[in-house]
């Protein structure tokens, strides 16, 4: 039963987060994460060098320079770039490039022409059929700034005046504007790794893409994205059923970039392992556990404590019914819990033998962290705010004076159990290589709110 109401609970947020609801986490990539991710991708690479070492070579049927021959690149500064936002259209980058190119003059003496260039390029961001964000150049453009020789002044404008107008007007865009679209090629790759199947430990895969076409802003991208969960036998859970959208989301923090997961997505994400959470609980399990044995019931229940088996040592054997339901608040935290605990006598020479079932409903609290770059759940009970009894084979009995007990039992092993499990963490989008790990960490109504300081990231 208790896996019935897991696939009816994920496929109804599935088809939510897929649906035109609302997605199940957005994240707002502030501008300096992607100016970071562009130099990254400039200095890993050595992008511009390359490109530059590559326009310069040998090729068939290339038109000889006048008064200047063996040209190649001698020294390239690093890139000085600026990035902003086109509000709904994608990227503009303006890249400050100086560099220094060696040749032979028709008079046998070596030159240096030392130029400064303004190169300046916007890009489109769209979706891809694979439901990720991609950059596409739109259009490329270089402006000469400065060029120095070291020729004697007397042939400067001619020798000046044919190189610019037979090799840098001609080199130049050939030679950086391709660099565009691989610095572009080289930030895409990083935004791949997002669409990624992650492993839930042993209990499913998930996996982030777009819901939506990215929406850019003038300080930041915003990406809305669905979860794609698969059970542990390969199978897509998407069984459709309405279910809320957040109704509204944080501001914005200047220079973080912003992650934010609904509260039916860590729903989603606990039913998804709710399985692993089954514990047989008896006096062996943990210390500080009353004493689990039937004289411990009769003592409690004194109307079944003449059918009840002497001294005989007890399983209670914890499950879960329905999926757990996440409620955030900007104050609190909490995990609902519907739970039954089934009391077996367990002697030792027999099967076990059912007593009784109680329905059981715990509030948990729950604290959040950042760790291995994934989200750590952590759980405290609170309260039981419902023990009662579903079936006996003992008949019918009052069982409040059961509550404190139970809750002992569920305190001191059913939670400590499903923290343990929760220790594999919530995996969290990989791209543009955000680290999660500083993450500041606040709450809004249904969503939990990570803020990036783009220092961290």
């Amino acid at each position: 039963m208790s896996g019935f109401w897991c696939i009816l609970f994920l496929g109804g947020w599935l088809a939510w987060s897929g649906g035109a609801d609302g997605p199940g986490a957005v994240i707002r990539i502030d501008l300096g994460t992607i100016d970071r991710a562009v130099s990254a991708a400039l200095n890993e690479s050595d992008v511009l060098q390359k490109m530059a070492e590559e326009a310069t070579k040998k090729k068939p049927n290339a038109k000889p320079i006048k008064g200047i021959s063996g040209l190649k690149v001698k020294d390239l500064h690093p890139p000085v770039i600026s990035l902003a936002l086109s509000p709904g259209l994608g990227l503009f980058m303006a890249v400050l490039v100086q560099m220094t190119f060696t040749g032979k003059s028709f008079i046998g003496g070596n030159v240096e022409i030392s130029l400064t260039a303004n190169l300046t390029a916007s890009s489109w961001l769209w979706q891809d059929t694979a439901g990720i964000p991609r950059f596409s150049s739109r259009n490329c453009h270089i402006t000469l700034i400065s060029v120095k020789t070291n020729l004697p002044s007397s042939m400067l404008p001619k020798v000046t005046s044919k190189f610019l107008n037979s090799t840098l007007q001609k080199v130049l865009p050939g030679l950086l504007c391709p660099a565009v679209d691989a610095v572009l090629n080289l930030v895409n790759a990083k935004f791949t790794t997002m669409a990624s199947e992650i492993p839930l430990g042993t209990a499913g895969t998930l996996q982030y893409t777009l819901l939506n076409p990215p929406m850019t802003s003038e300080t930041f991208i915003e990406l809305d994205l669905k979860t794609i969960l698969h059970q542990k036998e390969g199978k897509e859970v998407d069984i459709p059923i309405d279910q809320p959208s957040l109704a509204s989301l944080p501001p914005k923090r200047d220079a973080a970039t912003q992650l934010i997961l609904s509260a039916n997505f860590l729903s989603a994400e606990l039913c998804i392992l709710q399985t692993s959470f089954n514990l047989d609980i008896s006096n062996n399990t943990v210390l500080g556990l009353p004493p689990l044995v039937t004289t411990m019931l009769g003592a409690l229940i004194p109307e079944i404590s003449k059918v009840l088996p002497p001294s005989q040592p007890l399983v209670i054997e914890m499950r879960e019914a329905k999926a757990p339901v996440m409620s955030i608040t900007p104050d609190k935290s909490f995990v609902q819990l519907f739970s039954t605990a089934e009391f077996q006598v367990s002697p030792l020479d027999s099967a076990p033998e059912s007593l009784f079932v109680l329905d059981v409903h715990s509030n948990l609290e729950v604290q959040f962290a950042i760790e291995d770059e994934k989200l750590q759940l952590s759980l405290a009970l609170q309260s039981l705010s419902r023990v009662a009894l579903a079936s006996s084979s003992l008949g019918m009995f009052d069982e409040l004076p059961l509550k404190g007990v139970l809750a002992d039992i569920v305190h001191v092993a059913y939670v400590p159990s499903i923290n343990r499990v929760l220790h594999g963490g919530v995996p969290l989008p990989d791209l543009l290589g955000i680290t999660y790990q500083r993450a500041n960490i606040s709450r809004f109504e249904n969503a939990l709110v990570l803020d990036v300081p783009i220092a961290e990231t």
